[in-house]
């Protein structure tokens, strides 16, 4: 049953994002990138709607109260990456629009990237990496003055469900560059959409929302490291069963009992 429902759901991802994502590439001429960001946030918002009542997933959130508050207040969101999920729900769950720092091949995807490549989200060749980082120092300190708030995934790409990735510094470098504060973000999405799997598992995802970290006069190496044992210790108390017991673990990051249904 989970098989059938989970090709249900990529076959309704693959007939929606087509006009959808022509809509978008017509309309970005003529409007507004903020107004674009929304019309293609209504269509994640429509895939992870059609998977809570296609494949039983849901979304719990802890620590809303530590988002930063006001129109233009900067932050830089570093999350664990287990899945394709988080890149659907954190645009829909955050009151703020997200520039995603991404790989240019994703644009070559027909339909999503090419509506994603109209969006004013920064896209870099790893191939060129002093150039990379230079634009996503130039593009993010535009992005945070407006208001957008920069999302990266510090391990570069998805990592198995109770595994830990190498932690790249770039997020907190862009962080100590531009003075933007730092949130960490713990998500447990791959007991329900696993790493490049097809078949999706009913379940609740959390994602837990870490208190800002200053960068100001920071170490970029220092401040990553702080991120990823937050980060880490975090995903341990949330998802026991998927670390191996291992003595000496430092105690989980505290998180705030404030939960909301997502």
């Amino acid at each position: 049953m989970n098989a059938l429902r989970s090709w249900l759901h990529l076959l309704f991802m693959g007939v929606t994002v087509v006009p959808w994502a022509t809509a978008a590439v017509l309309m970005a001429p003529f409007v507004s990138s903020e107004r674009l960001y929304w019309f293609c946030v209504r269509w994640v918002r429509l895939q992870v709607w059609a998977a809570r009542w296609m494949l039983g997933i849901r979304n719990e959130v802890i620590g809303w109260e530590h988002l930063p508050v006001g129109d233009t207040a900067p932050a830089i969101l570093l999350a664990k990456h287990q899945s394709t999920w988080e890149t659907f729900c954190l645009p829909v769950l955050m009151p703020h629009p997200l520039a995603f720092v991404f790989k240019k091949e994703l644009l070559y995807i027909p339909f999503f990237g090419w509506a994603l490549g109209s969006l004013d989200m920064i896209h870099i060749d790893r191939a060129k990496r002093a150039q990379a980082f230079q634009k996503v120092v130039e593009q993010g300190r535009r992005l945070l003055a407006k208001g957008t708030w920069v999302i990266m995934f510090p391990e570069g790409t998805r990592v198995e469900r109770g595994q830990r990735g190498q932690y790249k510094s770039g997020g907190t470098r862009l962080a100590v560059q531009t003075g933007a504060p730092v949130i960490p973000i713990a998500v447990t999405s791959g007991r329900c959409w696993p790493r490049r799997a097809i078949v999706k598992r009913p379940g609740t995802v959390v994602f837990s929302i870490g208190r800002p970290i200053p960068s100001v006069g920071r170490d970029p190496d220092e401040l990553m490291r702080e991120v990823e044992e937050w980060i880490e210790a975090e995903m341990r108390r949330l998802d026991p069963d998927a670390y191996a017991p291992a003595a000496g673990n430092p105690p989980a990051g505290a998180a705030s009992d404030e939960r909301r249904a997502a």
